[in-house]
């Protein structure tokens, strides 16, 4: 999304000095409009709307990741407030991470901003009627995503649909229930697709398919368990415990229902005409074909981009931090900064590809655990002896294959034989201090074009906050819990095709946890895993499981001399070994608390009349 830089000041009133007329005294602010002039524009209103779009921040793409909050990845760096939620240490008086886009005070914030565009517009006599139905579409549209960041992170919020003014005599305002939630997200989502129906937006903005994408995500969270409150009390003791459960979860009505309208609003989405990439196919993608799929939906190229729905978008014009990301995980062998590392946790759930289960119990996998995976494992990951680009001056010469290196091998030395530790470990002879402790870096979003390098350039790819694809999950899903086997088999084997892996054949719980599998390698690193776990209420064997890292270690083999390191099987023989990560640097522990986050203690010394959440 390309922003205008105006600046708007969100005035309540226009300040107006009466107590002189001196014309130094009435200057007007050189960086502000007034209200009033904003809204006889069309196109400082246009551009207002345009601000909110702000509340999107660098979407997934900042450097602490969610998926640093779950068993997709361990955030290499110290503090940050990650350890403070995936410890289960979360209070009211110091949450742990929090970013922009699920801040309580920062999405209210952005609320408020659509409160103002949607009762100004009301009185936008002079402008266009079609001007005015997309902005207000585009409006209704950002509550309503903005309202969903809350609801998915703190259960039922205040609904406030009005920009409170000076003359209100009351700001207090309750939480609503989850069930009124989720029907004030629907209903905007339903009036913005009405009013955006038919209407030319450019990229990164709300859509007709954006509301659609939106209404299937929030109703298939309104299915699952942790928001049916009698099966989220018989799962959680705090939600047991709870005196107000309406809060969270629904308290009456029909389950069954309520999956029925998760899957019809999928529907709608797979029924959009132009979008989805490669889900034709009849059988098994080769898998380098695969591979490169995955890849391109990934980088939104190639076919790729119709799998975007609705995403945040990044030019060098404007160097962001979303055009970091390299930077951000790449190995540092290559100067980069290995954030968001993924751990164990995740790459052993990477199928085979004839579609079995990795198992390190099987002496062929754990002497190969890289050979023959689910060809996104390859799209998506970086592990020892990975192919990479070509490193930098300073270090081409240390690696001229460019393979990542993050074990520990023998090199010859003379006679005898020395320890190397490798060039992207935590012990490297580039820079060891930025190395990831799991033995894997993140590959996904990440431009491999060698003229791309990664800590001083940007990258433009943009991040998928709905796509094509998560609907189609999201409709099997639904199928699933409906006792609909067939239909949904029949659509993750699209998605399965799409990936190079054989179709799945299973029905009712196997079905199940093929699916939710199915799901967590797709979607990796989107931000859907901690939701999942959660809404799933399977985050206590997930989200806090102990952290599980590899050890690989080359030795040469009798004979053979090696001075220069390659990942070269013919000489080395490789062993490896899971672990679990240093307590001292990540001790995950879930407690039930943490299936929603605190409301901070300063929104709760605002307003007297919010209820914390259980376990606070």
């Amino acid at each position: 999304m390309k922003k205008r830089n105006i600046i708007i000041a969100l005035a309540l009133f226009s300040t107006v000095l009466t107590s002189c007329n001196d014309d130094f005294v009435n200057t007007k602010p050189l960086d502000q409009l007034s209200e009033s002039v904003v809204w006889t524009d069309p196109n400082l209103a246009e551009a207002f709307v345009t601000e909110l779009y702000g509340g999107l921040g660098n979407g997934g793409f900042d450097e602490q990741m969610l998926a640093s909050l779950t068993d997709e990845a361990s955030f290499t760096h110290p503090g940050r407030g990650i350890t403070t939620i995936t410890e289960s240490r979360s209070n009211p008086a110091d949450i742990g991470w929090v970013n922009g886009t699920l801040s309580w005070q920062n999405m209210y914030t952005r609320i408020r901003a659509c409160n103002l565009a949607l009762a100004n517009l009301k009185k936008a006599t002079t402008f266009p009627t079609a001007l005015v139905e997309r902005l207000t579409g585009e409006a209704k549209f950002m509550r309503a995503y903005f309202y969903h960041q809350l609801v998915r992170y703190y259960g039922g919020v205040p609904i406030v649909d009005k920009a409170y003014a000076l003359t209100d005599t009351d700001f207090l305002t309750q939480r609503n229930t989850m069930e009124e939630c989720i029907n004030f997200i629907v209903k905007d989502c339903d009036e913005a697709a009405a009013l955006l129906n038919g209407k030319s937006l450019a990229g990164g903005r709300g859509s007709r398919a954006a509301c659609l994408a939106l209404k299937s995500r929030i109703l298939l969270y309104g299915a699952s368990d942790l928001y049916d409150a009698t099966t989220a009390k018989s799962k959680s003791t705090a939600m047991a415990a709870f005196p107000t459960p309406a809060l969270l979860a629904y308290t009456s009505g029909d389950r069954a229902a309520r999956w029925t309208k998760a899957k019809d609003a999928a529907k709608a989405v797979l029924d959009l005409p132009g979008f989805g990439n490669a889900l034709n196919l009849s059988a098994p993608a080769e898998k380098n074909d695969a591979i490169t799929n995955y890849q391109n939906n990934s980088l939104a190229k190639n076919g790729g981009e119709k799998e975007l729905i609705f995403a945040r978008y990044f030019i060098n014009a404007k160097q962001e931090n979303g055009g970091r990301i390299g930077l951000f995980n790449g190995p540092n062998g290559y100067h980069n900064w290995a954030g968001n590392a993924p751990i164990q946790n995740f790459v052993d759930d990477y199928e085979m590809m004839d579609g079995s289960k990795f198992s390190w119990s099987n002496t062929n996998h754990a002497a190969s655990p890289y050979d023959n995976r689910d060809p996104r494992f390859y799209a998506t990951l970086l592990y020892d002896g990975a192919n990479w680009k070509p490193r930098t001056a300073d270090v081409a010469s240390k690696d001229p294959l460019n393979q990542i290196q993050t074990g520990q091998y023998e090199l010859s030395s003379g006679s005898s034989k020395v320890s190397y530790f490798g060039l992207d470990t935590r012990k490297s002879t580039v820079e060891d201090w930025n190395g990831s402790y799991t033995g894997y870096y993140f590959r996904k979003f990440t431009d491999p074009n060698p003229s791309i390098v990664d800590q001083n350039t940007w990258q433009q790819i943009p991040w998928p906050i709905f796509r094509y694809t998560e609907a189609v999950l999201n409709y099997v899903e639904a199928c699933i819990e409906l006792g609909q086997d067939a239909e949904a088999r029949t659509w993750l084997n699209k998605i399965r095709f799409r990936s190079g892996m054989p179709a799945v054949t299973e029905s009712g719980n196997a079905l199940r946890e093929r699916y939710r599998n199915e799901r967590r390698v797709e979607l990796a690193f989107e931000e859907h895993r901690y939701h999942d776990a959660r809404r799933w209420m399977i985050a206590t064997n997930t989200l806090g499981a102990k952290v599980k890292i590899i050890n690989v270690f080359g030795a040469l083999k009798p004979g053979k001399t090696v001075t220069l390191y390659k990942y070269d099987p013919s000489s080395y023989d490789y062993s490896y070994k899971v672990v679990e990560m240093d307590p001292g640097k990540e001790n995950r522990t879930w407690l039930d608390k943490m299936y929603f986050l605190p409301i901070h203690r300063d929104e709760m010394n605002r307003n007297n009349k919010l209820v914390q959440n259980p376990g606070y």
